[in-house]
């Protein structure tokens, strides 16, 4: 067997409000289905005094506990707390963000009545977790080797941060792909005859949207060019709509909502309900019994008035489609195929204005755009473990930067070492000197950005080269080179010609980046609560088997046919018996495992005897 790893290998779509998982079997990819049946699992996690819940579990009580339920943990990933865009999402977040150490956001909760605070990538590992137990339960083996997929527009420590979320869940992160490329495998795969074609693939999604335009010919997909937001998608609609509905609110009742977290997850839902319903109606209404203060709320709003709330946001998405036409220097009329993926794509105003971009052409949704980032992962799996079928095997991936990466130059210019949508993995190297005479050393900040001075593009991090001879300014000859792999992760290095001293770090760009004791660390915790989530299930079993017993034995003593054989003082034992049971769990707060266990042999001694005596006598 071929490739970087052993089958089973999964893809798995980390999506922002929903993730999915895909395998590789049976010569086609098949999407998995999740313990409640549903194809897709929210990127949901929450604590309770009792539990840790992630999914469609942890989502359906978040009405309930709001302030301890956790989303968007991909609008925080690889970020600083000082980022403008997290500071703005802050406001609409039930659950706390503080400032952890070094600049990083850290999640507050209370779990099992103790504050915890939890790193963004900690979240994720949680959702890639159960991801992973959705595909055993599945295939029945257990699964080490994952591909998951990253917003292409992603920069150099989103992407770190995404692939030490798979560490912290115990997984092996073989490849990072982008997911309007994964997309594009989704589409292109049954296409392989078709001759050469630029598609471009529009990706709108719950959180990030995505445009990437490809060449696809016999097997080779190769991008062109990529443009999007990490900040704009379906959540950021519903945020409108809350806004909307919040100041309705306030003009009908004279209340203000906005500082009741159960009401505005109350009135999120509705939100999220009403705007999928657009899609294919052209109007709706939101209705919240007791929204707040026992006021019911109910609302109605049109298509046209859902578009006119979030038009400019629509318009953004499709400005980077024409950013990424520029980009690959390609016209629109030499795109063939206009691709929508992401649930957002759905919203009929958004297929409007690029249909209308592209001046009335049909739009392709031919692919599930829930499904497809995670098909064009598991195609990759099988690709990267060798097994695929010839189809498969014959894939070449061929994909880009986003973003211009360089160092600071004299007088704080930016000076680019790898251009932006430059083919991936790739190696660039460029010769500096000093600036001052008889300088031993030199200080290489390191940027990411389009700007013309590095004080408006991201820093990414630092190095120093040190100790270089010292001579006149000029006279040192340093080469530094930036290297960036498969997974589109960079690292830097650069060394002095005539000494040989040299320097190489691997870039991530929030000074907070865990380290590897942190990690370590994330991990122990992870398998902790792994251990504390199967006690918890094994408590509920053990309740569960007790509470069923107790009142399978009262329906038989109650059944008129079996209760008149059982003799006076027998039927007074097993009444009293499961009395006391009931009446014991009931009132039970806490209890552990052999408490319950206890409590069902000591129900079964006293029954089953009795109720074996009547079997005998029939």
């Amino acid at each position: 067997m071929a490739g970087e790893g052993e089958w089973p290998a999964i893809g798995i779509d980390l999506g922002t409000t929903y993730s999915c998982v895909a395998v590789w079997q049976n010569d086609r990819v098949e999407i998995i289905v999740n313990d409640q049946g549903n194809r897709t699992t929210p990127s949901y996690v929450a604590f309770t005094d009792k539990e840790r819940l992630v999914g469609d579990a942890a989502k359906n009580q978040v009405a309930r506990n709001p302030t301890n339920s956790i989303f968007d943990a991909k609008r925080l990933i690889g970020r600083r707390f000082s980022d403008s865009l997290v500071q703005n999402d802050i406001n609409f977040w039930p659950f706390k963000v503080i400032e952890g150490h070094a600049d990083k956001p850290m999640i507050m909760v209370t779990y099992k009545d103790e504050e915890k605070h939890f790193a963004a990538e900690e979240i994720s590992s949680m959702v890639l977790k159960k991801m992973r137990e959705i595909a055993e339960a599945y295939l029945g083996t257990i699964v080490k080797n994952i591909v998951v997929t990253v917003p292409a527009y992603f920069n150099d420590s989103q992407r770190k941060a995404t692939k030490d979320a798979g560490g912290i869940a115990g997984l092996n992160v073989m490849r990072i792909i982008n997911e309007p490329t994964a997309a594009a495998i989704a589409y292109g795969l049954d296409k392989a005859n078709i001759g050469r074609k630029n598609v471009l693939i529009f990706d709108l999604g719950g959180g990030t949207t995505d445009v990437s335009l490809l060449t696809i010919d016999d097997g080779t997909f190769e991008v062109k060019a990529v443009a999007g937001d990490t900040h704009l998608g379906g959540e950021d609609f519903d945020n409108r709509m809350v806004k909307h509905f919040v100041e309705i609110f306030k003009r009908q009742h004279k209340e203000d909502i906005s500082g009741n977290a159960k009401a505005l997850r109350r009135l999120r839902t509705a939100c999220e309900r009403a705007k999928r319903i657009l899609s294919s109606a052209t109007e709706t209404t939101i209705e919240v019994d007791s929204l707040y203060k026992g006021i019911d709320f109910s609302s109605c709003i049109t298509r046209a008035r859902f578009a006119e709330l979030n038009m400019d946001l629509f318009k953004k998405s499709i400005e980077l489609v024409e950013k990424s036409l520029i980009d690959a220097k390609m016209d629109k009329r030499g795109v063939h195929d206009v691709v929508l993926t992401g649930g957002s794509s759905r919203i009929p105003k958004v297929q409007q204005l690029l249909q209308d971009f592209f001046d009335g052409k049909q739009l392709n949704m031919s692919i599930n755009p829930d499904e497809a980032v995670a098909y064009g992962a598991a195609v990759q799996a099988a690709n990267l473990v060798g097994m695929g079928n010839e189809k498969v095997q014959h894939i070449v991936l061929l994909d880009v930067t986003p973003l211009s990466l360089g160092v600071s130059a004299d007088g704080g210019w930016m000076s680019v070492v790898i251009p932006r949508n430059t083919i991936i993995p790739t190696k660039m190297e460029e010769n500096y000197t000093t600036r001052f005479d008889n300088q031993t050393s030199v200080l290489f900040p390191v940027y990411e950005g389009e700007r013309v001075k590095v004080v408006d593009n991201n820093w990414l991090g630092e190095f120093r080269l040190s100790p270089i001879p010292a001579a006149p300014k000029g006279a040192a000859d340093i080469k530094v080179c930036f290297e960036i792999d498969a997974n589109g992760i960079l690292s830097v290095s650069a060394v002095e010609k005539t000494t040989g001293v040299s320097y190489k770090i691997t870039i991530t760009n929030y000074k907070a980046s865990p380290s590897t004791e942190e990690i370590h660390r994330m991990v122990e915790d992870a398998e902790k609560y792994e251990v504390e989530d199967d006690e918890h299930r094994k408590k509920v079993r053990a309740k569960e088997a007790l509470e069923n017993y107790a009142y399978k034995m009262r329906s038989i003593v109650n059944d008129k046919e079996i209760g008149d054989k059982l003799d006076a003082p027998g039927k007074e034992k097993i009444e009293a018996a499961i009395k006391h049971v009931i009446h014991w769990l009931d009132g039970i707060q806490h209890a552990d495992v052999d408490e319950f266990e206890d409590k069902l042999i000591g129900l079964e001694l006293i029954c089953n005897p009795i109720i074996a005596k009547i079997s005998r006598q029939e």
